[in-house]
C-alpha cells in the first residue's frame, strides 16, 4: 500500500483554494487506498515566527525515512534550510499552488527574498507537483526547476446540474476568494462604479480576516462610491452556502492579479456560469474558450466594458454558460493518480 506524509501550514479546514486542494487530494488518496498522515507545520506561513520555523525540521525528521513527505509550498517556500537538511534522509516532494513571490502587495525586496528562498527550497526536493501547466512553466523559466522534475495535477471539479430559475431583472454577480490584494477587488469595485446605470448586485464570498487592511480599504471604497447597497460582503462561507450562491448567480467575476490555477473560476465553470476574469497566470487555461470574457489584470476600464456586455446581453450570457457546460472537467481521482505516480517515481 502506498504511504505518504502530507505537511501543511496550519489546519486543513481553512477555506482557501489551496487548502481545499490539499483536503480533496488527501481524501481521494485515502479513497484509493493510500495511507496518508497529515502534519500541521504551524501557523503564520509564509511569514512564520522563528519559533515556528525552529520546530519544523525536528517534526519532519520524526517521519519514517521510507515515507515520502509532500510539503505544501506555502510553507516549503520559506523553509529552504529544512528542505536541504532533509534531502539526505527523506524523499521530499513540493506541492506548489503558485510561487510565493507572485503574491500581490509585496514590496520588491519581499518578492526578491521569497523568490530566493523558494528557489533554494525547490532545488532540494526530489520532485515538484504543481496545479497547472502555467505554474510549471514559471518554475522552469524563473526558478530553475527541470521540466522533467515537475508533474501537473489539476484540481478536480464536479459538474453541477443546472437549476431552473424564475425570470428576473437584476443580474446577480458572484466573486469568490479571500479579500487580499491578489484577488483585485479594488479593480472590480472601480469597474462596477462605472456601471451604476445598470441593474446588478454583487456578492463577495471570501475571508475578510486574512488581510484586514485590504478588507478595510474595500469597505471604505464601497462607502465612498456609494455601492454599499449593491455589494454584500458574505465573508468565508460554508460549502452549502457557496453552492447556493452559485445557483443564484448569473455571472461569475474576479479581477485576479495572478492565479496559479484559479479554483474559484473552475467552480464557476462547473456550475455553468459565464465568467468575467483576467488574462493572467493559469486563468486563460482554466476558463474554456467561449465561456467568458478575459481582460488584462489591473485594467478597470476593460473590466467595466466586459461586465457591461455580460450584464446587458442575455444572449452572450447564454452562449458563455453553454460553453462552460460543454467544457471537460478534471477530476480529483486524476489528481490523486498523479500523486501516486510521483510517489512511485521517487521510491
Amino acid at each position: 500500500m502506498a504511504a505518504l506524509t502530507f505537511a501543511v501550514p496550519g489546519t486543513l479546514d481553512q477555506r482557501t483554494g489551496g487548502y481545499t486542494y490539499d483536503r480533496c487530494v488527501i481524501a481521494e488518496l485515502r479513497r484509493l487506498g493510500c495511507d496518508v498522515h497529515v502534519i500541521d507545520l504551524g501557523e503564520g506561513f509564509p511569514r512564520p515566527t522563528p519559533a515556528t520555523v525552529s520546530e519544523v525540521l525536528p517534526r519532519l525528521r520524526r517521519v519514517a525515512a521510507e515515507r515520502p513527505i509532500v510539503v505544501d509550498g506555502l510553507a516549503l517556500g520559506v523553509l529552504p534550510q529544512a528542505a536541504q537538511a532533509l534531502r539526505a534522509t527523506h524523499r521530499v516532494i513540493a506541492l506548489v499552488h503558485h510561487p510565493l513571490a507572485l503574491e500581490s502587495g509585496l514590496t520588491p525586496e519581499q518578492a526578491t527574498a521569497l523568490r530566493e528562498t523558494e528557489r533554494a527550497a525547490l532545488a532540494a526536493v526530489r520532485h515538484v507537483i504543481v496545479t497547472s501547466p502555467a505554474t510549471a512553466r514559471i518554475l522552469v523559466a524563473d526558478y530553475g526547476v527541470p521540466a522533467e522534475a515537475i508533474s501537473v495535477a489539476l484540481p478536480g471539479s464536479a459538474r453541477v446540474a443546472a437549476v431552473p430559475r424564475a425570470p428576473h431583472d437584476t443580474i446577480n454577480l458572484l466573486a469568490v476568494g479571500a479579500v487580499v490584494p491578489r484577488k483585485g477587488y479594488d479593480i472590480l469595485i472601480e469597474a462596477l462604479g462605472r456601471l451604476t446605470d445598470l441593474d446588478w448586485q454583487l456578492v463577495i464570498a471570501g475571508d475578510v480576516t486574512r488581510d484586514r487592511d485590504t478588507a478595510g480599504d474595500l469597505a471604505t471604497t464601497l462607502v465612498r462610491q456609494r455601492l454599499g447597497p449593491r455589494v454584500r460582503m458574505a465573508g468565508a462561507v460554508s460549502d452549502d452556502e457557496l453552492s447556493a450562491l452559485h445557483r443564484e448567480a448569473d455571472v461569475f467575476v474576479l479581477a485576479s492579479r495572478f492565479e496559479g490555477y484559479g479554483m474559484a473560476y473552475a467552480a464557476a465553470i462547473a456550475h455553468g456560469l459565464p465568467v468575467v476574469g483576467t488574462k493572467t497566470g493559469a486563468i486563460p487555461e482554466t476558463v474554456p474558450d467561449g465561456a467568458g470574457i478575459l481582460v488584462p489584470p489591473d485594467d478597470a476600464a476593460a473590466l467595466a466594458v466586459a461586465l457591461r456586455s455580460m450584464i446587458t446581453d442575455a444572449g452572450l450570457r447564454a452562449r458563455c454558460a453553454a460553453a462552460a457546460r460543454r467544457a471537460p472537467l478534471p477530476t480529483w481521482e486524476e489528481a490523486a493518480l498523479v500523486f501516486l505516480r510521483v510517489l512511485h517515481s521517487v521510491a
